[in-house]
């Protein structure tokens, strides 16, 4: 694949009418909604043609659209859509590194990272499939190292824990996948006497429980900041560092941490060797990066490497089917265009993640960052404002546990689209003798319930036919109708999970290229972090002066306000001669603080 140098989504969305919301094609599904406002899911499910023609397949996943409020004409003037939008050329231009992010003027190539070795994908002028996989082998080569003893601590201990330092999707991703593997069988046995856990909020209490029963001398630290600059990676980094040097000494640094940045200039300049940093690219988004060295260093020195490239092999499966699949057989196509039905033209503008599969417990805080990062947009690529709604708010918990939190909002309450996602073998086989079914099943009985209920509802005349009083009736009715897309995995292990990851990354972007918007860029996310800097100058001079704002440092009375009742419940700083203050158990020093129960 070559990449043209230039911005090659100018070419492509220049005869795309903006907004898309213009096109004959949209203002058809506009005029569709009447129509199948008028139907009931209780109905389109009996039909079997129809749920035969809404049940796809790739590679061991089974995902069935059947309860998605949308009929064969629907289907098809959501695929005339697409082809509107010129879809079929965006995804092209994606895959072939053209630079799709208008904005930053940067290619999109997360899928680079998963390509076989013998893939070209030319950048600039440049093939990028070496690149990755040169890092590909350091990691491998570095992390068995770690793991076989080769590599030792500054005192000669196995380095048996990691500690990843990282935020939004340098932390997200990677805590996805290690929590999706951490009871899998297979890669447990990979995982035996070791720890990964990961340290992502600047709170110092995160601090504490990320290194709560850990020994310095038996820690390996990935330190995760593409420019090194990322003012909470950061803090955390030279905690963690003070964490070490305090029972170590300085020069342990460059055998307890190693980063994955771009900067080797401030890379050396923070203690760590060079030559342990492992690289990644400008064309690889924070929130897509889980399949670089952000996740997969920190995953094989857990698991090993080879887990890694299963998992690698799974994301890229999907990859390939997203590229080359027909649209009407496209599962990633199919569940973007489901979704666009629902947020632009039903007007559902949530959508709940529910994995029957608690080893999938992280996967909507992870997919909630990939869709409302990129998706949660106010104007087109070419910056008009969209006189249409577009992103998801994206929510979700574990079956059965979600079932006694917010079920009862989305059956009775607003319309919530749902991702219903189970697994046929589990992880760990529970079987009781007496029960009727192993404790899976039980579960896996609520996933399919659960679906139905929401599609089919509970009407009056069931109620009556069951003596229930007239007083309660309308408060035991279900409407049902309520759309949701069942997804099965044969099991959940390393080649799944990175199925599921990409099945969802491919699904943001087909949103955003259909929408028109730019579903690589994250400019929401700058000005808290501006204001952030100018509160740090005032606090600090706020707390070594003793001194409280006032309406000359410029901040809005109730921001004034309540730094200063913030302010009035701080200690003053002593400085110029600051000292490190820890919890005791973490640095026992003079002025070490007691901690509380880490239970």
């Amino acid at each position: 694949m070559r990449a043209n140098a230039t911005n090659g989504v100018a070419e492509i969305q220049k005869d795309v009418p903006v907004p898309i919301s213009t096109t004959s094609k949209w203002e058809a599904l506009q005029d569709h909604v009447h129509v199948v406002k008028k139907l009931h899911l209780r109905d389109l499910i009996q039909d079997e043609k129809r749920v035969e023609g809404m049940v796809k397949e790739h590679d061991g996943m089974y995902v069935d659209f059947s309860r998605q409020c949308a009929t064969e004409e629907t289907m098809k003037l959501l695929l005339e859509l697409a082809e509107t939008s010129h879809l079929r050329q965006k995804i092209q231009a994606m895959f072939e590194g053209q630079h799709i992010n208008a904005t930053e003027d940067r290619a999109v190539l997360h899928t680079a990272l998963r390509a076989p070795r013998n893939k070209s994908i030319v950048v600039d002028g440049r093939n990028v499939t070496p690149d990755v996989h040169l890092v590909l082998d350091q990691i491998k080569e570095f992390s068995e190292k770690v793991r076989n003893g080769e590599w030792l601590g500054a005192t000669g201990k196995p380095l048996k824990d990691v500690v990843a330092v990282g935020i939004g999707g340098s932390f997200l991703g990677p805590l996805f996948v290690h929590t999706a593997l951490r009871t899998n069988p297979e890669a447990a046995l990979g995982a035996q006497g070791r720890q990964l856990r990961f340290l992502a909020n600047v709170d110092p209490v995160d601090v504490a429980r990320a290194l709560n029963g850990l020994d310095p001398e038996t820690t390996l630290v990935v330190v995760v900041s593409k420019t090194f600059t990322t003012a909470e990676t950061m803090l955390n980094a030279r905690t963690v560092r003070t964490w070490i040097t305090t029972e170590l000494g300085k020069d342990a640094v460059a055998k307890h941490m190693v980063a994955v940045s771009t900067n080797l200039k401030l890379v050396k300049a923070f203690g760590i060797n060079p030559e342990n940093a492992f690289a990644f690219w400008d064309w690889v988004g924070g929130r897509y990066s889980v399949c670089s060295a952000v996740g997969i260093l920190p995953l094989a020195l857990q698991y090993g490497f080879d887990t890694c490239e299963k998992f690698l092999r799974g994301a890229n499966s999907v990859d390939e089917h997203f590229l080359n699949t027909p649209f009407e057989d496209n599962i990633p196509v199919l569940l973007g265009l489901l979704s666009i039905w629902n947020v632009s033209f039903l007007g559902y503008p949530a959508r709940a993640i529910l994995p029957y599969c608690q080893a999938l417990a992280k996967l909507a805080p992870h997919i909630q960052q990939v869709a409302m990062e990129s998706n949660g947009k106010g104007v087109a690529i070419d910056g008009t404002r969209l006189p249409y709604e577009c992103g998801e708010i994206d929510f979700g918990e574990p079956g059965t546990n979600g079932q006694h939190s917010f079920y009862q909002l989305i059956h009775q309450g607003r319309v919530v689209p749902c991702d219903f996602i189970g697994v046929v073998k589990s992880q760990q086989s529970v079987y009781l003798k007496g029960e009727i079914v192993s404790n899976h099943d039980e579960l896996m009985c609520n996933f399919f319930a659960q679906a139905d209920a929401l599609a089919c509802g509970k009407s009056e005349i069931e109620l009556r036919a069951e003596s229930v009083p007239d007083h309660l009736i309308p408060h035991k009715s279900f409407t049902g109708n309520r759309p949701s897309t069942s997804i099965l995995l044969p099991s959940l292990d390393a080649y799944t999970t990175g199925q599921i990851l990409s099945l969802y990354e491919a699904r943001v972007a087909v949103q955003g290229f259909v929408w028109g918007i730019n579903s690589f860029d994250q400019w929401g996310v700058e000005l808290g972090k501006v204001l952030a800097s100018r509160v740090r100058t005032t606090m600090n001079r706020a707390r070594t002066e003793n001194k409280k704002l006032s309406s000359g440092d410029g901040f809005n009375p109730s921001t004034m306000k309540m730094i200063n009742r913030y302010l009035e419940g701080k200690a003053q700083l002593l400085y110029p001669e600051p000292k490190d203050v820890f919890p005791c158990d973490i640095i026992n020093s003079d002025e070490c603080r007691p901690p509380t129960s880490y239970v």
